[in-house]
């Protein structure tokens, strides 16, 4: 649900931005908006298009409940790949700079769809 409360609220922002629902012009638009998660947090949308959010790690109950046991202090920068993996180690996503998703910064090529 707050992906959803997220999502919903950066289209419409990105709509407002853009001017119009042309699907390239409001892509364009995403970068560095924000807006308010359900944690009482910001959600901002970085150059990757991923966003920032805290992180929260919860014990389930019986009875489907949670208890937080453990949380960030602040929002954390989502990643579009992962360092920690040898094939992802020099892929990044920067829609902003190099207008890609997966762009591999050994040989400086992006492979995939770029807008």
């Amino acid at each position: 649900m707050e992906a959803h409360f997220i999502g919903f609220n950066l289209w419409v922002k990105a709509v407002q931005k853009a001017g119009t629902t042309d699907v390239e012009k409001v892509i364009a638009t995403v970068p560095d908006l924000e807006t308010p998660n359900l944690t009482g947090g910001i959600a901002k949308v970085l150059p990757n298009h991923h966003i920032t959010k805290p992180v929260y790690i919860g014990e389930v109950h019986a009875d489907g409940q949670f208890d937080v046991v453990w949380k960030t202090n602040g929002t954390v920068p989502g990643e579009g790949w992962s360092r920690y993996l040898p094939a992802d180690k020099d892929i990044v996503a920067d829609w902003v700079t190099l207008k890609c998703g997966n762009y591999n910064k050994s040989t400086k090529k992006c492979s995939g769809q770029n807008f």
